[in-house]
């Protein structure tokens, strides 16, 4: 039994999985006899007091500003490995992502524009449909198994660590509250000392840790979204290997470990226990004149159409250009498909949604909008990539 469930946590495929689960759960939960029991434990409130400092929330936002903020961090992580050293390190590499990525952004916001044009509440939700689940759209790919070029799963990983960078910035930018200049100033002193502690060479993992919850802390009380702490932390962290004592495993950097330890509980706890408190919505009365309302609409057409569009004539665009190569082995279709998949927006998406649109009636009509475009992507695009053959590897397009 050990051996089976440690089999599946190291198959890709199983993050996807148990988010899912954790969604199916939550809609179940809200659906059901249930429903007054599922809304009582996401109001359920935890404080943290030391002294006279104090934070009172519920679960709910314990979760979306606390939990979230170790998937920001895990996400920075990522990103700054891929711009150092990984597959984003050079132009040439990043080239054809990037774009895909620009394109997967800016196709998905015009088509919620179209959708919701004319309507200045609901154009704050412009950015939902732009973003990309790693974990589920690897998760997809995984089953298809090895009839996917691994050069199509790298260019698939590429891009939605480029997405999720562009919906960092997004968040950093747009959906903010009232500033607080003094908690601000606060934070931007963490993050001083996070950058001289890397400077200096620190490499007490406690150091960084702690800096970076105080910077959370100061974000929070800020009025700018909690969860960038994580990713101005995450940035911080050394790169450089550090001799681990003289043991049978090479020298690691701090953020190499940290991005090993923390990857089980990112996928496994932080985001189905997102899904689990965002995903729960009551069908009660849902119409399919409600579920092809504007806000709904334009999401879910943002995804299913809006991100397959952009990212595939953008990636085609630039390979005509010259500015990159088609994935090694990948047909046209294979591509296309990879493309279906990026708009599987899920986690992220529903995070940029909360923020949007914080009113009750409003946040059930994103979840509606984000599952029915995201359920749709990824069943499409495993069709596709399913019946789909791929190209010789020697041949170039």
């Amino acid at each position: 039994m050990l051996r089976g469930a440690l089999k599946f946590i190291h198959h890709e495929a199983s993050g996807g999985i148990v988010l899912l689960a954790a969604a199916a759960l939550a809609l179940l939960l809200a659906n059901s006899e249930l429903a007054g029991l599922y809304g009582a434990l996401l109001d359920t409130h935890l404080s943290v007091r030391i002294g006279e400092l104090a934070l009172d929330k519920n679960l709910l936002h314990w979760i979306n500003d606390g939990l979230m903020a170790i998937f920001f961090f895990h996400v920075g992580l990522e990103i700054k490995r891929e711009l150092v050293e990984g597959e984003l390190s050079t132009l040439k590499q990043a080239a054809l992502p990037a774009v895909g990525a620009l394109g997967g952004m800016v196709v998905p916001a015009l088509v919620y524009y179209a959708v919701n044009a004319g309507d200045a509440d609901a154009l704050k939700g412009w950015a939902i449909p732009t973003a990309t689940d790693i974990a589920f759209a690897v998760g997809v790919l995984a089953l298809i198994g090895s009839r996917i070029p691994p050069a199509l799963k790298i260019f698939l990983l590429a891009l939605a660590i480029i997405d999720d960078l562009g919906a960092i910035i997004i968040i950093a930018l747009f959906y903010t509250a009232n500033l607080s200049a003094v908690a601000l100033a606060l934070a931007g002193v963490g993050i001083a000392v996070l950058a001289i502690l890397n400077r200096r060479g620190v490499t007490s993992t406690a150091a960084y840790v702690l800096t970076g919850m105080f910077v959370w802390l100061c974000v929070l009380e800020s009025g700018v979204h909690a969860t960038l702490a994580g990713v101005a932390t995450a940035l911080a962290i050394p790169l450089t290997p550090v001799d681990n004592g003289g043991g049978l495993k090479a020298p690691q950097s701090i953020a190499a470990r940290l991005q090993e330890g923390l990857h089980p509980w990112v996928n496994f706890a932080v985001l189905p226990a997102f899904a689990f408190a965002n995903a729960g919505v009551s069908l009660t009365g849902l119409t399919l004149a409600s579920m092809a309302s504007p806000i709904p609409l334009g999401i879910a057409l943002g995804l299913l159409v809006g991100k397959p569009v952009g990212v595939f004539v953008f990636a085609r665009g630039a390979i005509a250009l010259g500015l990159g190569a088609r994935p090694e082995g990948a047909s046209w279709l294979q591509l296309f498909g990879v493309a279906v998949l990026a708009g599987v927006g899920f986690t992220m998406s529903l995070f940029i949604g909360m923020l949007a649109f914080p009113e009750p009636e409003r946040a059930v009509e994103v979840r509606i909008g984000v599952l029915m475009g995201s359920i749709c992507a990824a069943v499409l695009g495993y069709l596709i990539l399913s019946n789909a053959r791929p190209l010789p590897v020697s041949t170039r397009p």
